[in-house]
């Protein structure tokens, strides 16, 4: 079912992995390059179009000070901060009790709760922009920090538990046993033998979900306006507006917008590694 390993394929299958490697790394990281290159470039080189070339001259503090100190990209990386942390914490914690729940102890519906969970991660969310926005109106929940964390939390919380659920049914159920034969509380089981052991497959949650709420741009644009409570992604749309067609700006606003998840995922890389290939060799 799996791949050989390269080093077991045909010497011409080898030669052609090893060619096709640099060409498919620089057409991964050829967009980025790209935006790195033109958040250096001065405003002339576009008007020159000078698009692939050198910089004319290196404007990268200029861009990046114009960046920090004439635009409200602070405040939209704060927001990204107080909508992202909150939404990463709520998930996590959810999921780590209803998978606990969910794959220790065996009840009538389990199966069937369990199959809500999964089948939430399949409704596509363009169907549900409609219902979801009207019910932010309703509850005063529109355009704030708060309703867009609830709804991400909520949304999240279905595939959190089903990788939680399914990490937990793989630890030694004779560890629980033991504790319950010891009589201690489940709520004890759970935060004293169960969670210790859960560290890797949380480090790992934690950075799929922070990088993916902070990349979210549909329900940030579908749920917020303005400067006050939007996060990054949105707000860098607004750069149009405000430095009308300065690619140069718009490219340095970006790579400083991508960089909190870089960050978050080589500092978490250990943990990420661990947590995704735990149980994958027994």
């Amino acid at each position: 079912m799996f791949p050989k390993p390269i080093e077991k394929q045909p010497r011409a299958a080898q030669i052609t992995y090893q060619a096709m490697l640099p060409l498919a790394l620089l057409l991964w990281l050829g967009p980025l390059l790209a935006v790195a290159l033109f958040s250096v470039k001065p405003a002339a080189d576009f008007t020159n179009a000078n698009y692939w070339g050198l910089p004319s001259s290196f404007e990268g503090a200029f861009n990046y000070g114009q960046v920090f100190f004439n635009s409200d990209m602070p405040r939209y990386l704060l927001n990204s901060f107080m909508i992202t942390v909150p939404t990463v914490i709520g998930a996590v914690a959810l999921s780590c009790m209803t998978g606990f729940a969910l794959g220790i102890y065996k009840f009538k519906s389990n199966l069937w709760i369990f199959f809500m969970f999964v089948a939430g991660n399949f409704v596509p969310f363009q169907i549900l922009m409609v219902p979801v926005r009207d019910l932010t109106l309703e509850l005063g929940l529109y355009n704030t920090k708060t309703g867009l964390v609830l709804f991400h939390i909520a949304f999240q919380t279905g595939f959190c538990t089903l990788f939680m659920r399914n990490f937990i049914r793989a630890l030694p159920f004779e560890l629980i046993e033991a504790a319950r034969v010891e009589g201690i509380s489940e709520i004890r089981i759970f935060w004293y033998v169960v969670l210790p052991l859960m560290k890797p497959a949380i480090a790992a949650l934690s950075v799929l979900i922070f990088t993916f709420i902070w990349n979210d741009y549909f329900w940030a644009v579908v749920l917020t306006q303005g400067a006050e409570s939007q996060p990054v992604t949105a707000g860098i749309t607004s750069f149009n507006a405000q430095f009308r067609a300065a690619y140069q700006l718009m490219s340095a606003g970006s790579i400083v917008a991508a960089l909190p998840p870089v960050a978050m995922f080589f500092l978490m890389q250990k943990h990420f590694i661990a947590g995704l290939t735990l149980g994958a060799v027994k």
